[in-house]
């Protein structure tokens, strides 16, 4: 095993609790692996390889797209580096690829912290620390982020667990997704217009098996429980998995197959990512948050096997 200043993700920082163990990553303070009795929750990567598909990754100040890397914010336009370079996007945010650190670890828990500087076509200074913690009911996952600088930001923040599925092909995986509108996209991912899920092959509101539809869809309007919205994923011969999250902070969820096929390397498994807004909404303004001088925003979410 790599030491860590090797490792292409730096430090490892376990944590073992009762039937849990995790791991969480030097680089983009990521959760890179859960097993819960000596099985896989997610589908993670070794710690000898770099991060694959942003499993595990935090997604600051933006999930997703945004087109050409470009916007407008504050009535100055800016260029960010483009690093989805085949649709020409800028991709998931700023942080992934950061070293955060070691901020505290409990018996049940790891937090994580990073400051995000001055970087070529974003000019503020963001600092956010994420805790990772493992108990009965499952993993919670609390994310605080303030704006430490002196103008207000844009912000958005998304999640990026893989849920393991195994051998088992994707095709029969089950999913539910209880959400009322989705997002349309066009050939490079990037929105087209929120439509009703009513009549569509994306309309996962009643469990069923994926079948030969692969998912890559951003939803909204998810049925809110005790402030949670959750996303369930049932795989034959495991255990189902729910994903949920706070619907205040992070009202959106996208859903991705493409790494559950036969063919991709990797460990198998099902994406489900928090969001607190869609792709470009650095452009289009859906669900953006703007952040003071001083204001934090909070968000928590979590994965409960049963």
């Amino acid at each position: 095993m790599s030491s860590h200043e090797t490792a292409p993700t730096g430090e490892q920082w376990r944590l073992t609790a009762g039937a849990d163990e995790i791991t969480v990553v030097e680089v983009g303070g990521g959760l890179r692996t859960w097993t819960r009795d000596g099985v896989d929750i997610l589908a993670g990567y070794e710690s000898d390889g770099p991060c694959t598909s942003a499993r595990g990754q935090q997604l600051i100040p933006w999930p997703n797209r945004i087109r050409d890397g470009r916007y407008t914010f504050g009535g100055v336009e800016r260029q960010l580096a483009l690093t989805e370079v085949d649709l020409g996007n800028a991709s998931h945010g700023l942080v992934r690829w950061a070293p955060w650190r070691l901020v505290e670890r409990t018996d049940t828990s790891i937090t994580v912290g990073h400051r995000l500087f001055p970087l070529p076509g974003w000019e503020w200074h963001l600092e956010s620390t994420t805790t990772y913690a493992v108990a009965p009911d499952g993993l919670t996952v609390t994310t605080c982020v303030t704006n430490v600088g002196e103008g207000t930001a844009p912000f958005g923040y998304g999640a990026h667990p893989y849920i393991a599925i195994g051998d088992t092909p994707v095709g029969d995986v089950e999913i539910t997704v209880p959400a009322a509108n989705y997002i349309e996209v066009d050939e490079r991912l990037l929105p087209i217009r929120t439509s009703p899920v009513e009549g569509e092959v994306t309309d996962l509101r009643e469990r069923k098996a994926i079948g030969t539809h692969r998912v890559n869809t951003a939803y909204t309007d998810l049925d809110v429980v005790d402030g949670r919205w959750t996303v369930t994923i049932a795989t034959p011969g495991r255990p189902v998995v729910d994903v949920w999250a706070d619907a205040l902070s992070l009202p959106w969820a996208q859903v991705f197959s493409g790494k559950a096929e036969a063919d991709q390397a990797g460990e198998h498994g099902i994406a489900v990512e928090p969001m607190s807004c869609p792709a470009d909404a650095f452009n289009s303004g859906d669900s953006l948050l703007e952040l003071a001088p001083g204001q934090t925003w909070q968000g928590t979410w979590g994965i409960s096997p049963r």
